[in-house]
């Protein structure tokens, strides 16, 4: 079966999630369309996200068209998850930039589309929301031409296809003038500007990690795209770094999940092209490529930005310490913050120069709050400095 990879590009609440729903529910993967607004989105699997009515983690998910396997992934609109961002561009082919209809591009949007335009990324925009009363269809595609012009954007990129669509109703049109009735339109306009991947499922294993997963009962879980060849279960593979040289580890794929429209489904062996799970690798981190034996050749991983907000996270010493939480030692506090590390690689953490506190680094306010939070409702208590640059 052919394949191709979108990623789902836009400002906060320009409507990701909610379409990515409707692309799930126009090929019958889900039964009812999940609102955001309403917390109950498939997509949205966290329960601060369902809270919040935001996206903080990427997420994988597939649909398939016309014998055509898209895999779609979802990513956050926040600046503060923009790591989230930077490291999904390596598994996509193409990305669908959404513009809200009535709010216009927005700084987000620029970071967004400039970090795919510097992957060089097939693109398609589409103008969501276009039933909202104060939309402002033609105005809108004049801002993305600007955008598009001020990023430097080839001619085939300022030549990209543009849709009109409204996500809620799950309808989408080649003509701002005339409203869709479902979603063929897009799904077409994907399958023609989205190219397939170009590996070669006949040539030696080789993917890149692009995201890091845990579970308690296989433990390490990394997600990428098969760059070349066919990963096979209990294969063994020589994990290396195209950052450092050095790294030259060898282990087994004890598991590999296939992603299935909202889930992950066991299977034996997924050819090039398509974005699988593994487990089998306990040291597995993001950037670092997975190959066969035969040919140890690392891929080149995109440089992360860097963070710009940092808080002292330290033991709580107050005379209220210990009733709230589990976790109370600089030791468990350390632990925790060293797991959060494997899978967001926009942190970063260093000691302090007392042993019962910890610089924690982060893209903004948000990013940090939502990893105190996710803490606290863990079990753990510690107190935290005010923010600063």
């Amino acid at each position: 079966m052919e394949r191709i990879v979108a990623g789902i590009l836009a400002h906060v609440d320009a409507g990701k999630t909610t379409l990515s729903e409707a692309l799930l529910y126009a090929t019958g993967q889900v039964r009812k369309l999940g609102r955001v607004d309403h917390g109950d989105a498939f997509l949205d699997t966290d329960a601060l996200e369902r809270e919040r009515g935001i996206t903080i983690l990427a997420k994988n998910c597939s649909c398939e068209y016309n014998g055509v396997k898209i895999n779609i992934v979802d990513t956050p609109g926040h600046a503060d998850f923009g790591g989230e961002v930077e490291r999904v561009l390596k598994m996509v082919n193409g990305v669908l930039l959404l513009v809200d209809a009535a709010e216009g591009c927005m700084p987000q949007t620029r970071f967004v589309l400039q970090k795919a335009l510097q992957q060089n990324l097939s693109l398609v925009v589409a103008i969501n929301k276009i039933d909202r009363p104060d939309a402002r269809i033609k105005e809108v595609i004049d801002e993305v031409l600007y955008l598009l012009m001020d990023l430097g954007a080839t001619d085939e990129q300022l030549d990209c296809p543009m849709l009109f669509c409204c996500g809620r109703d799950g309808t989408a049109s080649l003509d701002p003038d005339v409203p869709g009735t479902d979603l063929i339109p897009l799904f077409d306009t994907l399958l023609d500007t989205i190219q397939p991947p170009q590996g070669d499922p006949e040539a030696p294993f080789q993917m890149l990690v692009s995201s890091v997963d845990y579970n308690e009962f296989v433990g390490r879980i990394g997600i990428g795209r098969i760059q070349n060849g066919v990963a096979k279960v209990g294969e063994e593979v020589v994990v290396c770094d195209w950052h450092n040289p050095d790294l030259k580890m060898r282990g087994r794929l004890t598991k590999l999940y296939d992603f299935q429209a909202n889930g992950r489904q066991p299977c034996d062996n997924i050819t090039a092209g398509d974005i699988v799970a593994f487990s089998g690798l306990p040291d597995v981190t993001i950037g670092n490529t997975l190959c066969a034996p035969s040919q140890v050749e690392p891929l080149p991983f995109v440089k992360i930005n860097d963070p710009t907000v940092e808080m002292t996270f330290s033991v709580n010493d107050s005379p209220l310490a210990g009733r709230e939480g589990k976790y109370v030692t600089s030791r468990q506090i350390r632990d925790r913050l060293q797991k959060e590390l494997l899978k967001d690689v926009a942190l970063k953490v260093e000691d302090s120069p007392t042993t019962d506190s910890f610089r924690v680094m982060g893209r903004g306010e948000m990013h940090l709050s939502i990893l105190i939070e996710t803490m606290r409702r863990e079990g753990y208590e510690l107190q935290v400095s005010p923010p600063h640059v």
